[in-house]
Parts: C-alpha cells; structure tokens; sequence
C-alpha cells in the first residue's frame, strides 16, 4: 500500500508561484493570497555583500505520520486516507478550528464557500490517472519530487537515498512528509543552512515505516 510524501529541490524554486496557481485551478480552491493549500516562504541572511543568500522554500500540508490536527478533531472530520494523506470531511466539519490550531505548520485555513476547513490533498484525485501532483507538474524548475515512500524504485526513495535532507519544525515529533533536500554545495550549505538537523534515509526510515504501520487500520478508503 502506498505511502505518499514529497521532496523539495527548493533551491531550484525561482518563486514563479505557477505551483500555486496550478493547485488553485486543480482543486478549485478559493481566491485571494490567504487562501492557500501550499505557498512559497521566503528566508534570507548574510550581514555582507559577498554572503548575502536568499531561499525560497514552498511548503503546505506535511501529511505528518503522527497527524496532530487528527488527534485533536472532535468529529473525526480530519482523517488519514488512503497513502497516508491527510484529509478533512467537509461535510462532518464544524470549523472549530482545533485542527487549525494543532498544526504546526500553518497549512489549513477557512474556507468559506465549503463552511469548512480546507488544506494540501495532494491531489489525491488525480494521483492514479497522472501519477504526481499538480504543483509537481507543473514546476518549471522541477522543484517537487512525489512518490511512494515504499515504492524502492521510486523517484522519491531513489532521491532521498542519494541526498541528505531536513524536515521543518522536527522537534514537533510528527514525522512530516515534505523532505527538503540539503544543497550539494557544502559551503553553501553550511552558510544558510546554520546548525539545522539533516537526515540520510537510512536513518529515518525504519521510523516512518513503523509509524506508517500503525496507523494504516486508521486510513479510510475514498
């Protein structure tokens, strides 16, 4: 069974935002800057000319192992579906806006022509036919790698078994499943990077296999 997930180039990204208009137009989500299931944040540093950087890191719903948006929902409307995508049920959700709260990542917001909570499917629905998501597709610097994470012959595991990479906000423990991918210029690297945690596959993987495990019996089919 397959277990989604993505890895991010994000030095390739050129904040085009064509990832963000390409979701829009696939999923039907609402106008307007803040309503967005992914989005391109922006970090830079350097106190000289000579070490001046500027990074552009597109993000959106981590589909977390360990979901916290799940555990907190009151009415079961923010659920595991099938390959490990994190969904929300409009119809059984009362925009308590728990979910919203519990996340760590600040992937969810209001929706208000669905009266509910609204976030990153993956594009779930177009998965079988296309294979990869729509922001994926449609990245003109091939910024996004989807795949299956227990897929060996995967793009996704093939890269993540060749690159070091980090997760965002790791000391949440909610295994998330956007993987960005350490530049292969060490200097570089270590100058923007700082003392962030970096991570081999072999390390992780065990982990998220197990995680994964457990809360298979949890996924619903669609």
């Amino acid at each position: 069974m397959a277990n989604y997930a993505m890895a991010l180039e994000y030095q390739n990204c050129i904040d085009c935002r064509a990832c963000e208009v390409a979701c829009k137009d696939e999923n039907g989500v609402m106008l307007g800057a803040d309503k967005q299931r992914i989005w391109v944040g922006i970090v830079e540093g350097g106190t000289t000319l000579a070490d001046t950087f500027l990074n552009f890191y597109p993000s959106q719903c981590n589909h977390c192992e360990d979901a916290p948006c799940i555990t907190v929902c009151p009415t079961g409307a923010s659920h595991f579906a099938e390959g490990g995508i994190v969904k929300v049920d409009y119809d059984m959700c009362i925009v308590c806006k728990g979910c919203m709260e519990a996340c760590p990542y600040g992937a969810r917001f209001i929706d208000e022509t669905k009266h509910a909570i609204d976030k990153c499917t993956f594009c779930d629905g177009r998965i079988q036919e296309y294979g990869t998501t729509a922001c994926s597709a449609t990245c003109p610097t091939k910024v996004r790698t989807f795949g299956d994470l227990e897929d060996p012959n995967s793009d996704i595991v093939k890269v993540l078994e060749n690159r070091e990479f980090f997760v965002l906000k790791e000391e949440e423990g909610t295994l998330p499943k956007l993987f960005y991918l350490v530049p292969e210029d060490e200097e570089y690297a270590k100058r923007t990077l700082g003392n962030v945690k970096r991570h081999k596959w072999s390390e992780f993987k065990d982990k998220y296999e197990a995680e994964a495990n457990a809360k298979k019996p949890e996924w619903k089919k669609a």
